[in-house]
């Protein structure tokens, strides 16, 4: 079943809980994180970047999503992750996606808020909720490359939301893109987001939240990788967040490294191997592992 973001999140927002965007370039991700969801009875975001839609083209992407809507009975959205090209966000409008989010978080807030003005209006006639942000990640992920990290100000964040009338705000609070988001301990702004929290009544959502398994990391490392001091936000964080207002949690960073790791490992052990199928089926098994212990964290179990 296809529906659209707001519909979800509005959901996990009563019920107090948060929903996965999976971000999905190919097949068997796409198949792995819907498979996790159809496991855990959970509803899943599909989400792809401007780079995933280079990659794999517009058609494929939404031709795929639409026939996992057609095979399984848990809800899907389609959701354009971070976009920033207003010719991207057109096409995919045009061409079927379910939901979109503007990221103009680059500029200042003047020039955020006309920017993502802009988007609203493309999406109502099609009554396609949009998700903007407001403060920037460090960090590097996909075609996302930011040096520094401006928290989100709980007031401006107030007059963003009444002034551009989205529906979900993505918030900076100390995450990070990538598998790199931290030297020492994870340190996340929860006396902000409770701010955030009380001025806005919008689904709030969590980006740069990848837990970057450490033991993912060291087989990874012990088939050929190079992965070196990577750190992530631990479970019992994004819980804490959750608790205080987060519904959505965009997921990448992790499906990657359980991927690379698995497909490093079968083909260290079946050196013989020459069948895509083979290695890619060992990388889409290790995805619905992660994802489904992530649906888990995310608490929205059951909640199809």
């Amino acid at each position: 079943m296809l529906t659209n973001n707001k519909e979800l999140m509005l959901k996990a927002q009563k019920g107090k809980y948060a929903v996965s965007a999976f971000n999905i370039n190919d097949m068997e991700i796409l198949q792995a994180v819907v498979q996790a969801g159809e496991e855990l009875k959970s509803p899943i975001i599909i989400s792809t970047s401007e780079g995933a839609i280079k990659y794999a083209g517009y058609d494929y992407l939404v031709e795929m999503v639409r026939i996992a809507a057609r095979n399984t009975k848990i809800p899907l959205t389609l959701h354009l992750d971070h976009g920033k090209d207003i010719n991207i966000i057109k096409n995919c409008i045009k061409k079927g996606w379910t939901s979109v989010m503007i990221d103009a978080s680059s500029y200042d807030l003047r020039k955020n808020i006309q920017i993502t003005k802009k988007v609203v209006e493309l999406c109502k006639k099609k009554r396609i909720p949009v998700e903007a942000e407001l403060g920037r990640l460090k960090g590097k992920e996909d075609l996302v490359n930011e040096k520094f990290n401006f928290f989100t100000n709980p007031n401006e964040a107030k007059f963003f939301v009444r002034e551009t009338g989205i529906d979900s705000l993505a918030i900076a609070i100390g995450t990070a893109h990538g598998a790199f988001k931290f030297i020492g301990k994870p340190k996340l702004e929860f006396e902000r987001l409770k701010e955030i929290r009380e001025n806005v009544s919008i689904p709030l959502v969590l980006h740069g939240a990848s837990e970057v398994n450490y033991h993912l990391i060291n087989l990874a490392n012990k088939y050929g990788a190079k992965i070196k001091n990577a750190k992530g936000i631990p479970d019992y964080e994004i819980k804490k967040a959750i608790k205080l207002g987060i519904c959505k949690v965009n997921e990448d960073t992790d499906l990657r490294i359980a991927m690379t790791t698995a497909i490093r490992m079968y083909l260290a052990k079946h050196r013989d191997v020459i069948d895509p199928r083979e290695y890619l089926g060992a990388g889409r098994e290790a995805i619905v592992k992660v994802a489904k212990h992530r649906i888990e964290v995310l608490g929205s179990k059951n909640k199809a």
